[in-house]
């Protein structure tokens, strides 16, 4: 757990210095930084799910559902409902096709950069715009490192069938 904690910090860390300098330019080149500056979060974020997992053994058997659930559980709770449930002690992941992955990631992605689009008058204010999204980064690391933490000390069973939706 405290070599987890380690991981998620350090994982936060840059992804806040990388969110806040892509949110340095302002103006339209600044809203040009947007996709560039989730992506890049979104890279810490898969690689810090991955090292959690390898913390708690479960490398090996990390599927591309946990990487999605751990990723938008708390941001798009609705769009991975399906793909880990919860009984008792035990964490069921469902398998989900390669096409099911990429309809929920492009969508749970399109509404993101909504909310993120939304918030893009940041970008007009470069040093204040890049302060608060290097805290967001941060903050969301830490909740995608939680996510991971929480599912990786559990018991996983993950599904032979695979849904296709």
């Amino acid at each position: 757990m405290d070599d987890a904690r380690k991981a998620a910090n350090a994982a936060a860390a840059k992804a806040a210095l990388a969110a806040g300098a892509l949110a340095l330019p302002p103006g339209v080149v600044g809203w040009l930084t947007i996709l560039p500056e989730m992506m890049g979060v979104w890279k810490i974020q898969r690689q810090l799910v991955a090292d959690i997992a390898a913390i708690y053994g479960k490398h090996a058997t990390l599927t591309p559902e946990q990487v999605v659930y751990c990723l938008f559980q708390h941001t798009a709770a609705q769009g991975v409902r399906d793909l880990v449930v919860r009984v008792g002690q035990r964490t069921l992941v469902r398998r989900a096709s390669p096409v099911l992955i990429r309809t929920i990631t492009r969508r749970v992605g399109a509404k993101l950069a909504q909310k993120a689009a939304g918030k893009g008058v940041a970008r007009w204010i470069p040093v204040i715009g890049a302060v608060g999204m290097g805290a967001y980064a941060y903050y969301d690391t830490t909740q995608v490192a939680a996510t991971a933490i929480d599912l990786f000390e559990g018991v996983i069973e993950v599904e032979a069938v695979e849904i296709d939706g």
